[in-house]
Parts: C-alpha cells; sequence; structure tokens
C-alpha cells in the first residue's frame, strides 16, 4: 500500500502542472475567441477575420523560430512545390521590378514552357490570360509577386497568352506559352573540373534528388572522374531521408545515420542507410559554406562523422532541428518543428537557441567555448552547437558593398543592355568579362544613380536624432555631418578596387543569359578559390588520408 501511495506522490504533481497548463491554454484561448467577437461585434469598421486573425496566427509562430510556418490553402502549393520540386506552370522565376512597378522573368529553367516558348529575362509582365497584371502600386512586394505567379501557373496543356514589354523593342509582344508539369532540376549541373576529378552541384533536398546525384556521380565516373566534389554551399536544405539517401551513395548499409528526437514518442525516429553504396571509396571532397543547413549539414556532417569524406569550405548554418507538416482545418498546413536531430558522433549542431532571447529579441547564440567535444568514427575531435566546421577552412567572404549593387535593378539593367549590344559571346567556359567591359559597367552603375543600403548611414542619423533631442550644439552636429561625409563609401573607388571578384560575378551572370544557370554555374567555377581548395585535397592523396585519419 505504501509502495502505490508514493507513485501517486510521484506522478500526481506532474498531472498536476499538464493539468494547470491545460486549463491556463483553455482561458487563454477562450479570452482571444472573446476579444475577437467582442472587435468583430463593435469596432467600427469591417474586420477582415482572414487577414486579422492570419496576422494573430503569425505573430504568434514567429515568437518560435523562423522554421515553424503556416500556410494557407493559397499558399499551401508552396510547401509542396518547396518539398517536390514540382508545380505546374511555365517555369520562369520572376521578380519585381521597381522602374515598371511590375513583375519581370527574373530566370528561365532550361527545356521548360518559358524558356521554349521565347519568353526572355528582362520581359515585363503586363498580361497573363488576358488580364492586366496591374501595377504594384502601395501593394506588399511579396503579395503582388505571389498574385501574378499565380496567374502564371495553371492545369497542365492550357495555354497561357502573355504579354510583355521586351527591352529593345519598340512594341509589346503576346506570346502563347502551354503550360506543363515542371520539375526543378536538384543536379542543375555535374562534369569535370580536373583531371580525374568529377563536380556534382546539388541545390535542393527535394524528392527522389538522391537519385540525382546518383545519376551524376555515374556520369562524372564515366567521364573519368576518379575522385568526386559534391558542392552543397547555399543549399539550405529539405528532406531528411534524400540526405539519408544521398549519405548512403557513399557509405555501406545499416549505418545509423541519423536521430530524431521530440517532446512525443512519435517524433523519435532513426534512419540507417539502407542500401548497398554506390561507390564505398571513391574520394570524396564535400563544399560547404554559411548558407549550408539543414540536410545539406546531415550529409556533410555524417560523411564527417564516419571519417568517409573531408569537408572544406566554411562553418555551415548550423539548423538542427526538424519540421514536420500536419493538416489544419480548410486545407492549410502546419509546418512546425518537433525535433533535433543527431548525426553519426551524437552530436546536434543547432546553433541557435529560439527559447532564450537577448534583449533586442535575437536567439541566443551558444559560444564556442560552452560546445562539446565528440568523435568521428578515427577518433578525429569534432564539435556541436554550431555547424559543421570544415576539416579544410577555405573563406570566400564577398564585400557588403557588392552584393548590395549584384541584387539592385540597375545591375540587372546591365546586364540586359550588354546582351543588347552582344548578339552571342564565348562559350560559357570560356567567357570572361574584358577591361574596357568591366571600366563600362563601373561608369553605368555610378552615373545610374545607384545608391547602396549603408548601415553606418542609419548609426548616424539614429545619432543626429540623439543629439537633436538632447540639443547638442552646433560644433557636435557639424562633427556628425563631418563623419558621415568621411564614411560614404565611394562606389566607383571600391568596384574598381574590387575588380577580380565582382567581374567573376558579371561574367557568371552574363553567362546566364545566354546559357542559362547551367552555364553561369560552368563559368563561375573558372575563378573558385574554394572549388581551388576542394581540387587541391583530392589531388593530393597523402594530405587526403592524412585529414581523415585526424594527423
Amino acid at each position: 500500500m505504501k509502495k502505490i501511495i508514493f507513485s501517486l506522490l510521484l506522478v500526481l504533481p506532474t498531472s498536476g502542472l499538464w493539468a494547470q497548463n491545460l486549463s491556463n491554454t483553455s482561458q487563454q484561448l477562450k479570452i482571444f475567441n472573446q476579444l475577437y467577437k467582442t472587435l468583430d461585434l463593435y469596432y467600427v469598421d469591417t474586420l477582415d477575420a482572414a487577414q486579422n486573425i492570419g496576422t494573430a496566427i503569425n505573430a504568434m509562430l514567429e515568437e518560435l523560430d523562423p522554421y515553424t510556418e503556416y500556410y494557407t490553402v493559397k499558399t499551401a502549393r508552396d510547401l509542396n512545390t518547396m518539398t517536390t520540386g514540382k508545380y505546374a506552370g511555365i517555369g520562369s522565376l520572376i521578380h519585381y521590378y521597381k522602374a515598371e512597378d511590375r513583375c519581370i522573368i527574373y530566370q528561365l529553367y532550361e527545356g521548360k514552357p518559358a524558356h521554349l516558348g521565347g519568353l526572355k529575362v528582362g520581359d515585363v509582365l503586363l498580361e497573363i490570360d488576358g488580364k492586366d497584371t496591374g501595377l504594384r502600386g502601395s501593394r506588399d512586394i511579396n503579395d503582388y509577386t505571389s498574385s501574378v505567379s499565380s496567374a502564371l501557373r495553371g492545369d497542365p496543356g492550357t495555354i497561357a497568352p502573355i504579354k510583355v514589354k521586351r527591352p529593345g523593342c519598340p512594341d509589346t509582344l503576346t506570346i502563347n506559352i502551354t503550360r506543363a508539369n515542371v520539375q526543378m532540376p536538384a543536379v542543375p549541373y555535374s562534369g569535370m573540373v580536373a583531371p580525374e576529378v568529377g563536380y556534382i552541384y546539388l541545390n535542393s533536398f527535394t524528392t527522389d534528388c538522391s537519385q540525382e546525384v546518383k545519376q551524376a556521380l555515374r556520369s562524372v565516373k564515366e567521364k573519368g572522374a576518379k575522385s568526386v566534389i559534391l558542392d552543397l554551399r547555399n543549399n539550405g536544405g529539405g528532406l531528411a531521408n534524400e540526405a539519408v539517401k544521398i549519405v548512403n551513395l557513399f557509405v555501406e548499409k545499416g549505418k545509423l545515420i541519423l536521430k530524431m528526437k521530440g517532446k512525443l514518442s512519435d517524433a523519435n525516429t532513426s534512419y540507417a542507410t539502407q542500401s548497398a553504396p554506390e561507390d564505398l571509396n571513391i574520394p570524396l571532397v564535400v563544399l560547404v559554406n554559411g548558407n549550408s543547413a539543414s540536410s545539406s549539414e546531415i550529409v556533410c556532417g555524417s560523411l564527417q562523422d564516419l571519417d568517409r569524406a573531408v569537408i572544406v569550405g566554411e562553418r555551415t548554418f548550423g539548423k538542427g532541428l526538424v519540421q514536420q507538416p500536419h493538416q489544419m482545418p480548410g486545407d492549410g498546413v502546419l509546418k512546425l518543428t518537433t525535433s533535433h536531430y543527431y548525426i553519426p558522433s551524437g552530436r546536434c549542431i543547432q546553433a541557435l537557441d529560439y527559447s532564450h532571447r537577448t534583449d533586442n529579441g535575437e536567439a541566443y547564440r551558444m559560444p564556442d567555448s560552452l560546445t562539446s567535444v565528440f568523435y568521428t568514427e578515427a577518433g578525429r575531435p569534432v564539435r556541436d552547437g554550431g555547424g559543421i566546421t570544415p576539416d579544410v577552412s577555405a573563406p570566400d567572404s564577398v564585400p557588403t558593398l557588392l552584393a548590395y549593387v549584384r541584387n539592385s535593378d540597375e545591375y540587372f539593367d546591365y546586364l540586359t543592355q550588354y546582351c543588347l549590344d552582344h548578339a552571342s559571346i564565348a562559350p560559357a567556359s570560356e567567357f570572361a568579362l574584358s577591361d574596357e567591359d568591366y571600366n563600362a559597367f563601373v561608369d553605368y552603375i555610378v552615373q545610374s544613380g545607384f545608391t547602396p543600403e549603408d548601415r553606418s548611414k542609419r548609426v548616424v542619423d539614429q545619432l543626429r536624432k540623439i543629439l537633436k533631442a538632447d540639443a547638442a550644439s552646433d560644433e557636435a552636429m557639424a562633427n556628425l555631418d563631418a563623419l558621415e561625409k568621411s564614411i560614404k563609401p565611394d562606389l566607383a573607388k571600391v568596384l574598381t578596387q574590387q575588380q577580380t571578384l565582382m567581374s567573376r560575378f558579371l561574367a557568371s551572370d552574363i553567362c546566364e543569359r545566354y546559357y542559362l544557370y547551367a552555364g553561369a554555374l560552368q563559368n563561375a567555377l573558372l575563378h573558385d578559390k574554394q572549388l581551388d581548395a576542394a581540387i587541391e585535397v583530392l589531388q593530393n592523396t597523402s594530405k587526403y588520408q592524412e585529414i581523415l585519419k585526424g594527423r
């Protein structure tokens, strides 16, 4: 009898806390329900329930982490496209273009309806299916772009008359595009990058991407590859099971790759390799950078833990969280974080703790000094808590100003003008920008009125408001004006100093206009320092082995 009472004493506090939490949740939901009913009944203007409650939902989810998201019935297809890489439409990427206050064709997918039908990058979308796309006006850019994107999509086989304004053409054009099921390639480019060195670029972890990697691996081996580089740079991840399958291409059957641990037992899952490997012995390097996340980190981290590949590049993002979709009423979908994942050494590489935030709302980042040491199969020390640290560091930073230039409409306009002035260019594997062309580019950007986002100016403006509020002296304000003038970036000077790097970007982006994305990638690899570091590791067999053995 005493044992039974003692057991109840252990259980009841926990049950009491659970009941208390449930009661509190119920009470808060009653308050929210009554609050909205009161607003709906008495507020002076008519409320839009979908908009108002949608805003409340999004605000609540933002308090959790960036990956827990609610998809309405209208946006749920975006989640499906993200995970499968498939959708029905014309096969292009659109972008808001400020000069026209409309959307333009920003990227074409090779062999898809938009490309085959004759649309060109830079085409301004005026009408779709006979309906004016409208000006953006005061509408939110994302909402406006989403509405135009929706108009381009449709059932396979339907014809979409698209009216466009094309740079260099005096008259508008109407082009009929037949919509189709579009499968975006997960491996947009693979090939040889050095004697006996194959290269595979994987840009997403969508359904069956492991099969694309397998086919690319076989292809480069047929071309003479005796070693392989798997490029996961700027790959933000996707399906975890596809990551395990890619690891399985290089690792024997039966290896435990992934453990997921969450609050509920159904979130606790393990993944092991299920098949015979494609190639157990081929030397392998995985390229990563700060934008390699999630499933990319599962692949590179597992291959590092199993001493199967050398990791080259920069420390990865550090996303050790797993999301699962849950169906909601009205055909909405809640994608929510349910667990952490752990790779073969037992480490979790999650960098940010979203349950603990700084005073300004930023998630807490664990310092390296507080991370724990784990060990690979060969006994090499590796750490948790901050992404995957490469075995060979090869940093490749880009000055912020160059990134602003490259993302600007003025830069886009220069590319368009270059294509109008040049009917053709050299093959992507050879093309480079001449000094004369680069100087013309600098003049174009400087004269275009391009204004970079200047973080230092924002700080100065904030300080100016504080000084005015404190009735600062004229001398203090004059000194601040002088400081602002002295720190303003000299655009022409910076672009001239950064000619080598900016020319690389220009050459690759110009190649994309002529040879699409595969051509852009091929050209970018010509002057890729991180790729050179990967090739160097593979061509030095003793160095490769020493790294994997921890010497």
